[in-house]
């Protein structure tokens, strides 16, 4: 038997999906992962971003990501359905180690965002 280990998956979908069908994509990517043993920790929509370089012709599109526990066997198999899916452009897994699941945390937490206002504040003063 397979242990879990902590995984991060970040996946960009056709900027010309209605808010609505990129909602179901992305539902569909979480259920697949809750449907196979897999526990989801977080979920966050980054929305509609710019493109580093260009895909397919297309310069923006809809960042979303998911964090999750899973069986390593769960992995190939789920990165399959983003190649079958048509909307997704690209998609990156990666296993999480101790300082990213920490990283990870402090992020969602909002650690981050404070200590940025933090330092807006004491350079405009």
């Amino acid at each position: 038997m397979d242990f879990k280990k902590n995984y991060e998956t970040v996946f960009i979908l056709n900027p010309v999906l209605s808010e609505d069908q990129m909602k179901d994509a992305a539902t569909k990517f979480s259920t697949y992962l809750r449907d196979n043993g897999a526990e989801i920790l977080n979920e966050e929509n980054w929305g509609l971003q710019k493109l580093a370089y260009p895909i397919g012709h297309k310069s923006t599109g809809f960042y979303y990501l998911i964090e999750f526990e899973a069986d390593t066997q769960l992995i190939k198999n789920f990165e399959i359905e983003y190649r079958r899916d048509e909307r997704v452009m690209r998609f990156l897994t990666v296993m999480l180690n101790k300082h990213a699941l920490e990283y990870s945390e402090r992020r969602r937490k909002g650690e981050f965002k404070k200590n940025k206002k933090e330092t807006k504040e004491e350079s405009a003063a």
